[in-house]
């Protein structure tokens, strides 16, 4: 009886430490600004726009959805420091959704900032190369004028917050 409730001792803390060692590396590699990949979606309008759109600005990438709560309610959070920003942030939705459903938004919400259609698919896969591994939206990534990511965000997101990340690299 005590041999199996060693081994099972043993296997309970190879597990955790495995785990740790999973959280440690995922922390450092959040710590690193690591360049934003290239990509492209169409707008609105079926015009193609590639990150290369926005090199040299600070960007921030927001992946939201038309049925998501926490989305709408950021979005006018993020129109008002678009306005605030002008040219030197650039504000750009990446919508995991279909163009449809963007379009009838975008109609009441007259959106200040390029919306992207990336669809469902195309717009996880880059939001977990951009470091949303648990596929969260909304999800905020911040680039800063090198085109590194500096920051990213899971879940709603305040306006204090974003500017605090933001103001020091104006």
């Amino acid at each position: 009886m005590k041999t199996v409730q060693i081994i099972f001792i043993i296997a309970l803390l190879a597990l955790t430490a495995g785990i740790g060692v999973r959280m440690f590396d995922q922390w450092q590699s959040e710590q690193q600004p690591m360049p934003l990949p290239e990509f492209s979606f169409p707008d609105l309008n079926n015009v193609s726009h590639s990150s290369k759109e926005w090199q040299g600005k600070i960007i921030v990438l927001n992946f939201w959805a038309t049925w998501c709560p926490s989305c709408l309610k950021e979005i006018p959070e993020f129109m008002a420091m678009q306005t605030q920003y002008g040219e030197k942030v650039q504000f750009v939705g990446i919508a995991l959704d279909d163009l449809d459903a963007v379009k009838t938004f975008q109609q009441k919400a007259a959106v200040n900032y390029p919306l992207l259609i990336s669809g469902d698919w195309a717009g996880f896969q880059l939001a977990k190369k951009l470091g949303n591994l648990i596929s969260a939206i909304p999800y905020t990534t911040v680039v800063n004028r090198d085109g590194l990511i500096i920051y990213h965000h899971a879940g709603e997101i305040s306006a204090n917050e974003l500017q605090m990340v933001i103001a020091p690299l104006l």
